[in-house]
């Protein structure tokens, strides 16, 4: 193709981007809105030179089975990247998008790609580049934020494509196709073949199935847990007019005699001396940046986001310019992003305002760091842009305050804390009172919506004082099993296994809930979920293996680096995936027939909502013949007609909760694209009068 056109291609990644890129770049008076059909695209000059800005919308080409002839078999290995709206129903809105590139490509002169600078936004640009632009090469711009400065640097300092990205992105595509293409087909097809007329998609993926094991595997950890009895001592203290706790100087008492002795030579004791008064006065260092996970695992503990709506309320305010990128590893803030510059911003919303001035008086402005890095991006940081807070949602002004405040205290003084040990004896035996407060708020000031610091007030106390014993309190306890993992913590471990990368582990949880093998915000693996990985695990473990997941990751850091081929890794992993079929070849009838007698024993038992207010009987999800519509009835009808509506469309499960109003099963109710909620069976529950 000849380069020799009338302009400067620039390539968005979405129509936000696009109007940011257009309006930091025009030269004055040259920004022109244009249309093709319904889609916008921005016309202006810049250093006397046309320029023409046009979106993309995410990816414009998907990977897709190269010969179609076959149908639905496995394995698959011979893949091709086609337009999107070619190869899922739901990207057929980017045709649109693509035929306005592919039209105005013809007179470009000059291609940036102006995509988001990762691995994902890479590979948007480079297909682009190649099968509709019919291009090798383009120039590239490299931001973190969506402000003006940073958009006229970035065109200012313009660079080469990544290769290593692009590779790195490309490798992860195939991986992630060919693991999920072949395992999807090869469970769905063994449970299709095995003649018991039982059918259901089911699906794994290259870190989905060591993702699900993971939760399993706690799962199965609560359930064999047993609980071990420990007792607790305390002694109440009376001070003056108030009473205080003082723990045993032993935590836990394992042993119940050794407890009662302890009980029988303290039972009639009435007062303890002060023996120790120890004080200590402490730094706390103020929190490091955001990387991804911390800001997931953060707003899922103060806000209750899920990792992939957290993402999804980022990505909003980052393509509006009010935060950098949201997709990184790092925990660093480089001066290039000018400290002072961001700070006096801030300081022009009045809850930020007068911390942001104690900072801008320092005589040095240095952010607390933590150890992570990204080649590609700092830390998640609050730009210079301000928004009106009146025009974000309530969840983008929570995301954003939680961002600016974090954004703000990295910068802040260590806070100040004392920590008080008053250690009196009780009949020989030892109590421990502890105190703390705050002497000098520091960077705490700015993060306190965020924080929780313990303030425990003691009086002024002295070695050899006398205290008033009010009473010995012991405890029975149990050990408790290990906490289910919160989408918080899961996030959080799958990181440190270095399993999916920042971009990617969200999407693997959302699938996951989507697929129905987990549920509730403190994860259950459903009976289903368990179904797959006992049936992976037993005919083929290696599907679940962490080891050979990470080992791919590291084997995509070495195509990101220019260490190892694109070509070496995708042949590894052919090589791995076939032996992996050859087995579920070999036990394909087995597979089918444990994964069939698994499923019907699910539908069975979620049929069963709970038990009939009427009669005890089992209310049961059942089917009119008439209306076709689902329903819940009694199981002994007809001397028992109870009988309810069901919401239709809709996925269907008990809670094992009774509604206190109606005494009816409160069920929970799953639709595609919406929130699951709660409610009981009952549609003239008074728990319902405000429902419309």
């Amino acid at each position: 193709m000849s380069n020799s056109g009338k302009y400067i291609l620039i390539i968005a990644e979405k129509p936000t981007a696009m109007k940011k890129i257009a309006s930091s770049l025009a030269e004055k008076g040259s920004l022109k809105q244009k249309e093709i059909g319904d889609v916008k695209y921005f016309e202006f000059k810049r250093n006397g030179k046309k320029h023409i800005v046009v979106s993309a919308v995410g990816h414009l080409f998907n990977l897709d089975v190269k010969d179609k002839s076959k149908g639905w078999i496995y394995p698959v290995f011979e893949a091709i990247w086609r337009p999107s709206f070619l190869v899922k129903k739901s990207s057929l809105f980017s045709k649109k998008y693509f035929e306005v590139i592919k039209k105005l490509a013809k007179d470009a002169k000059e291609v940036i790609i102006a995509t988001d600078y990762d691995v994902e936004g890479s590979v948007i640009g480079y297909n682009i580049l190649r099968f509709l632009l019919n291009r090798k090469e383009a120039k590239r711009m490299k931001f973190s934020t969506l402000t003006k400065d940073e958009l006229i640097q970035a065109y200012e300092n313009l660079t080469s494509l990544n290769k290593g990205q692009i590779e790195a992105g490309l490798t992860r595509h195939y991986l992630d196709w060919l693991w999920g293409i072949n395992l999807t087909r090869a469970l769905t097809l063994s449970l299709k073949n095995n003649g018991k007329k039982v059918f259901s998609m089911i699906s794994t993926g290259r870190v989905q199935g060591p993702a699900l094991s993971l939760l399993f595997e706690r799962e199965q950890q609560i359930k064999k847990f047993i609980p071990k009895p420990y007792w607790e001592i305390y002694a109440k203290i009376k001070i003056g007019n108030k009473v205080y706790l003082a723990n045993f100087e032993i935590p836990k008492i394992w042993k119940e005699d050794e407890m009662k002795k302890i009980q029988k030579e303290l039972k009639k004791v009435k007062k303890g001396i002060v023996v120790e008064i120890r004080k200590k006065k402490y730094k706390q260092k103020p929190p490091v940046p955001f990387n991804t996970t911390d800001l997931q695992t953060e707003a899922y503990s103060q806000f209750k986001f899920s990792p992939s709506q957290t993402m999804s309320i980022a990505e909003n305010l980052y393509q509006r310019g009010y935060i950098s990128y949201p997709r990184s590893s790092s925990q660093k803030l480089p001066p290039s992003i000018n400290y002072k510059k961001i700070i006096s911003s801030l300081a022009k919303i009045k809850s930020y305002s007068s911390f942001a001035k104690q900072l801008l008086a320092k005589k040095e402005l240095k952010p607390n760091e933590g150890k992570k890095d990204d080649p590609a991006h700092p830390a998640v940081y609050a730009t210079q842009e301000i928004p009106d807070l009146s025009k974000l949602s309530k969840r983008e002004r929570k995301l954003y305050d939680l961002i600016a405040r974090r954004t703000l205290a990295v910068f802040g003084d260590f806070a100040i804390r004392e920590s008080i040990h008053v250690l009196i004896e009780v009949n020989g035996k030892k109590f421990v009172l502890v105190g703390k407060k705050t002497l000098e708020e520091g960077w705490t000031k700015i993060y306190k919506p965020y924080m929780k610091l313990d303030e425990i007030e003691l009086p002024e106390l002295k070695k050899g004082q006398e205290v008033k014993i009010e009473k010995i309190e012991i405890v029975r306890k149990e050990t408790q099993p290990p906490a289910r993992y919160s989408q918080g913590s899961i996030i959080k471990e799958l990181e440190k296994r270095n399993l999916g990368t920042k971009a990617t582990r969200a999407e693997i949880l959302r699938t996951l809930y989507d697929r129905g093998y987990i549920s509730g915000k403190s994860i259950v693996v459903s009976k289903i979920g368990e179904a797959v990985v006992k049936i992976l695990k037993k005919f083929s473990p290696l599907v679940l293996s962490e080891k050979l997941t990470r080992k791919f990751e590291e084997e995509m850091e070495l195509v990101f680096n220019g260490k190892k081929s694109k070509e070496e890794v995708i042949e590894e992993a052919k090589k791995v995936l076939k032996e992996i079929l050859e087995e579920f070849k070999k036990n394909e009838i087995k597979i089918g027939k444990e994964l069939s007698e698994s499923i019907i024993k699910v539908r069975e038992s979620s049929k069963i909502l709970g038990k009939c207010p009427k009669c005890g009987g089992d209310l049961i999800i059942l089917r009119s013949k008439k209306t076709k519509k689902f329903f819940v009835g009694c199981s002994n009808y007809p001397k028992c007609n109870a009988a309810y509506p069901l919401p239709q469309n809709a996925r269907i499960e008990p809670t094992g909760k009774v509604c206190e109003f109606c005494g009816t099963p409160i069920i929970r109710v799953y639709r595609k694209g919406k929130r699951p909620f709660q409610m009981c069976l009952d549609p003239n529950c008074p728990s319902k009068k405000d429902w419309n």
